[in-house]
């Protein structure tokens, strides 16, 4: 088994890398094996805590474009996060992973208020927190999200898992075949140069806080691990 080289890290899943190939919903093939690289590098003595996108279920932005006010739309999109968070805990904890679901909306019956006192003595405890429900705020994205809670909980690094995307490109890898890869950029590098790392608010909150990011493919061979190991995976932003 790997040695671990953070603590403590906070891994963000895009709501896309639950759909894995399905255009809509959630892949449980994918949960499962997500989760059991989740449960191996618990098993390193890592603290672990998981922020949730919702795309796979819905889109707001697709919402607002349609005619859909844009507040209402990312309140929906806070609620696809929250079955995307219950599912998750479903397939951790048929793994053997004691989890507890927090979520920024309150749904008393199926998750607790997000509280970070709570969320970090969970941790302490060696349980698993997924976050759902995104910053309980419209217009934040879940990226926001997930800076904020890994700063929040004093997380070591955030772990960017992307859906087919080994990394951050000078252009979209996916559009533009001889697109350039970073293997290492600072904060402010990837805010001057406007890569499409995740948002802006939720890039200068790392910035600020000097909170290491790590991007990567999900779907690579246990990219999890390897990121938590330091081993040379995607691309890795720091404030160095």
């Amino acid at each position: 088994m790997a040695t671990a080289k953070y603590k403590r890290v906070l891994l963000k899943l895009s709501g896309e890398a639950f759909g894995g190939e399905k255009e809509y919903g959630i892949d449980t093939v994918v949960l499962t094996r997500v989760s059991r690289q989740i449960k191996r590098v618990m098993e390193m003595g890592v603290s672990v805590a998981v922020v949730v996108g919702g795309g796979n279920i819905w889109r707001g932005s697709q919402a607002e474009k349609d005619g859909m006010d844009r507040v209402t739309a990312d309140y929906a999109g806070m609620l696809a996060t929250v079955i995307n968070a219950l599912a998750l805990q479903d397939t951790l904890e048929r793994e053997g992973v004691v989890t507890r679901t927090q979520s920024a909306v309150v749904i008393q019956q199926v998750a607790e208020p997000y509280i970070r006192r709570r969320a970090i003595r969970h941790l302490e405890k060696g349980r698993l927190v997924i976050f759902a429900g995104g910053t309980g705020n419209p217009y934040m994205t879940t990226d926001t999200a997930a800076a904020l809670r890994a700063i929040e909980i004093q997380a070591d690094v955030l772990l960017m898992a992307k859906n087919k995307v080994d990394g951050i490109y000078s252009a979209d890898p996916l559009k533009h075949p001889k697109a350039k890869k970073f293997k290492r950029l600072t904060h402010f590098d990837a805010l001057n140069k406007r890569l499409e790392v995740m948002d802006t608010t939720a890039l200068s909150l790392c910035l600020e806080n000097k909170l290491p990011i790590i991007v990567f493919d999900l779907e690579a061979p246990n990219s999890i691990e390897r990121a938590v190991a330091g081993k040379p995976i995607g691309t890795v932003v720091s404030s160095e």
